[in-house]
């Protein structure tokens, strides 16, 4: 896949929702993920699908409800590529809200090998 067709395809995943199958089908087995300053919870980096995941896992432990997600079109620079994603949610113990991040994503050999998030 081209670095465009992943990032069309992942922004489709991350509309539905489907985030553990857009990373299934689309990063690689060592994946980084690194994650904001503003996010205490998580640790600051991650190397590993399977991190990934247990990061996602607790990350939806914190979710009351999912009301939906968007994203905006992605942007191509090369080998990488952004978006916005926003996400509707009630996070537990709080009110509904909408959070916005902004997603940069690397591509090599036709997988995602790094995703960076920023608020």
């Amino acid at each position: 896949m081209t670095t465009q067709e992943i990032a069309n395809r992942l922004a489709e995943l991350c509309k539905k929702g489907e985030f553990e199958t857009a990373q299934k089908e689309l990063y690689a087995q060592d994946v980084v993920s690194i994650e904001p300053e503003e996010t205490p919870e998580f640790e600051k980096e991650v190397k590993g699908l399977d991190k990934i995941f247990e990061k996602g896992d607790k990350f939806m432990s914190m979710v009351e409800a999912f009301h939906g997600a968007d994203t905006s079109a992605p942007i191509i620079a090369g080998n990488s590529f952004a978006f916005v994603l926003t996400m509707d949610m009630t996070m537990k113990g709080r009110d509904r809200m909408k959070m916005q991040e902004l997603c940069v994503y690397t591509v090599k050999d036709g997988k995602v090998v790094l995703e960076q998030f920023f608020m």
